[in-house]
């Protein structure tokens, strides 16, 4: 099955951004891939006129919230409070427009244990034996964020579950060279435990379906690992494990053991979904949304480190109750963002805040620049030089002067505010622009690294257009006048997903109505206005505040 083309696709959207791990706040390598994304393709599909639900919620039982709060001297519970807080502030202050972020609540834990029971229940997963890592000094075994060592297929240094550089799995006793993040003096022994798995073997002719379907629309490196994990037995995926924090798995084989904590994320995509779906105004049971009677589809952004559980796992889980629920047409990943080409490191304080950066400047500027930069395919870095560079000179400077020239356009104009002519070129040339954003903005092409760069690419174009009206009046040239401002009430409306304070401002001036469509512009003529003004000059209200959609 072929996906409908985007421009004839007007079903419900289901934007699902990665749930982060409370452990810390949030820092711009965060938000320039996941976030933002998925955030601007959101706000593109509402201006659209589609139904959308954008959702997330934290991931508090992850491992790396316990091994951060040992170090940090706290309790994993008080970390995870005032975590959740620094992450909901940044999202707030940056504008991902979120229409529900989910608590990790009584219904999150019931609609995951519902999840699992499900399957355990229909005998899809099965008892297993493993040797795992264990610290005879504490009595604990170690896995997931309590573990480091060297990846057993790239050598890379990762974590124990999953490499983040080459996006294997290493589960159980495959880690080289262990040792405990908390203290990395401590070295595991191995011991034998008894734990549940779901044999990914039993999925294999089904994921090799799924991903032939969609491989074609996804970015490369996903496509890449998936065939290489595929090209190798498929390693049993851990259920449960015998820790002290996580969620308890409700099954009588595996007392006093956990849940997984990578694996709730679906089911918690399942709860954030009903829980935003309410914020909007409609009531739904958890997982209702993504039973294919409501005809949704799932959109899924998240880092490329993740990419294993939530193309491979989690499919096979979906698998694994049927037809019951739909699953992602559309997974877009991103690699990692640096900050001055090196990796960002909160122990080695080489990192920057949402925050920290909007107390420099407006966060119009910044989403533009974290857009233009974003690590689609490749890794890339932020620059402070670039940042300045590109938000005053192809920004700022020359959409502040093609306002200007407007403006005193309008100004010199006699009597109220004039209605000008629209050409058949000046309509044509905004069809062109439509026609662009929407290749940018929508699958299977979306990318933010494009968006970006076309709103600069217009900004300039139309500002050579104004230099040449600059000095004539409204009434000596109407149509051309005309023309000039149905494109750049056009870019106002096209450019609202990345530079959402301006878009308001623009709104409110009668720059345009937020609707886009090609009948929107499709006009014979214009009301002329001034166009708002960009700053660099950071305001405690443009940096707390989320612009109205």
């Amino acid at each position: 099955m072929r996906p409908p083309r985007p421009a004839e696709d007007d079903r419900p959207v289901l934007v699902l951004g990665p749930n982060p791990t409370p452990n810390g706040g949030m820092h711009l390598g965060h938000i320039a891939g996941p976030y933002l994304a998925g955030d601007v393709y959101a706000r593109y599909q509402r201006a659209r006129g589609r139904k959308v639900v954008f959702t997330t919620g934290t991931d508090d039982s992850q491992t790396f919230v316990v091994a951060s709060a040992q170090r940090l001297g706290v309790g994993p519970e008080e970390l995870c409070r005032t975590s959740t807080e620094l992450i909901r502030e940044a999202l707030t202050a940056i504008g991902i427009s979120f229409d529900g972020f989910g608590p990790f609540d009584q219904t999150y834990q019931q609609t995951v244990l519902d999840y699992f029971r499900a399957l355990h229940a229909a005998g899809k997963f099965r008892l297993k034996t493993v040797r795992m890592p264990y610290l005879e000094r504490t009595g604990e075994f170690i896995v997931e964020g309590l573990i480091e060592g060297e990846c057993p297929v790239c050598l890379a240094t990762c974590r124990g579950g999953l490499c983040e550089t080459c996006c294997h799995p290493n589960n159980f006793d495959e880690l080289l060279n262990p040792h405990s993040t908390i203290d990395p003096r401590d070295v595991p022994v191995v011991r034998e435990t008894t734990i549940l798995v779901l044999p990914m073997e039993e999925y294999r002719e089904e994921l090799t379906a799924y991903h032939e379907q969609w491989s074609s629309y996804w970015r490369p490196h996903l496509v890449q690992m998936v065939r290489d994990v595929l090209s190798r037995p498929l390693q049993d995926l851990p259920i449960t494990y015998p820790l002290a924090w996580g969620m308890p798995a409700p099954f009588p084989e595996t007392p006093g053991q956990v849940l997984n904590a990578w694996l709730e994320l679906i089911p918690a995509g399942m709860y954030t979904s009903s829980y935003a779906a309410a914020q909007l105004g409609r009531q739904t049971t958890p997982g209702q949304l993504w039973l294919p009677e409501e005809n949704m589809r799932i959109v899924h952004f998240l880092g490329f480190d993740n990419a294993y559980f939530f193309a491979l796992t989690h499919m096979a889980l979906l698998m694994a109750h049927g037809q019951k629920y739909i699953r992602p047409e559309w997974v877009l990943t991103n690699e990692f963002y640096e900050l001055e080409s090196e990796k960002f490191s909160t122990s080695k304080r080489h990192v920057l805040s949402v925050q920290e950066l909007l107390e420099e400047m407006p966060r119009d500027p910044a989403r533009l620049y974290l857009a233009l930069t974003a690590p689609e395919y490749q890794r890339t870095t932020f620059s402070r030089a670039g940042l300045d560079k590109v938000s005053r000179e192809r920004l700022v400077e020359p959409w502040n002067r093609l306002a200007d020239i407007i403006g005193k356009a309008v100004a010199n104009a006699s009597g109220a505010t004039p209605v000008l002519p629209v050409s058949a070129v000046g309509r044509a040339r905004v069809a062109t622009m439509l026609a662009r954003f929407d290749f940018n903005y929508e699958m299977p092409n979306y990318s933010l690294n494009r968006c970006a760069d076309t709103i600069l690419t217009q900004i300039g174009r139309l500002g050579r257009l104004a230099d040449t009206l600059d000095g004539h009046g409204l009434d000596d040239e109407p149509e051309a006048w005309g023309d000039l401002i149905l494109q750049v009430s056009a870019l106002l409306a096209l450019s609202a997903p990345i530079l959402i304070d301006l878009a308001e401002a623009a709104r409110q001036a009668g720059g345009f109505d937020g609707v886009l469509s090609p009948a929107a512009f499709d006009v014979a003529e214009v009301a002329a206005f001034v166009p708002p003004l960009l700053s660099l000059a950071a305001t405690a209200a443009g940096a707390a505040s989320v612009a109205g959609r």
